[in-house]
């Protein structure tokens, strides 16, 4: 068999790695300037993916939650924003040539999640760049109450905003 790189260990300016990854999150995301594009979190470390619009129509049916795959060919970038999926300091980007292969279903423990306790969240000493850059973050809790849509503006673009009451087991 042969050997994989490692997530934690990508870095830019390279396309051909080969590494085995089980996609934790996935979704769909429009923009105006880049149209349609397949967002993802993966795992054997957490690192954000991305399909631009050109490549949707070829990589949606291969692309799923839950799946494992192994990915070969591919753009490591570094993650810029203030807003970010995961901590790694690059993400991949799909090129025309990235081969999507199939691969056993990575060990039931993989699964990229690392819960956070409220009282970290609640505190605000989870992360030291908290003011700097906003990291998704995995809690568990009783989703208690959902605010309706609301329209703020962000960077001076409207974007819209719901806000979710959750409950600990506390």
């Amino acid at each position: 068999m042969a050997n994989f790189d490692q997530v934690s260990a990508l870095k830019p300016f390279k396309t051909m790695w080969r590494i085995r990854i089980k996609i934790i999150r996935i979704w769909k995301q429009n923009t105006v300037p880049g149209g349609q594009s397949i967002e993802m979190v993966l795992v054997d470390s957490s690192i954000h993916a991305t399909v631009s619009n050109d490549l949707v129509s070829h990589y949606d049916e291969l692309l799923y939650e839950g799946c494992s795959k192994i990915l070969i060919n591919f753009v490591v970038e570094h993650a810029w924003g203030s807003y970010r999926t995961t901590k790694h300091p690059y993400k991949i980007r799909f090129l025309p040539l990235t081969r999507v292969r199939y691969c056993q279903d990575l060990p039931l423990g993989v699964t990229g999640f690392q819960p956070v306790h409220y009282r970290v969240l609640l505190v605000g000493t989870l992360n030291t760049d908290f003011l700097v850059v906003f990291y998704h973050v995995d809690v568990i809790g009783q989703v208690v109450e959902v605010s309706p849509v609301e329209i703020v503006a962000v960077n001076g673009k409207d974007t819209e905003k719901i806000a979710c009451l959750l409950r600990n087991e506390e």
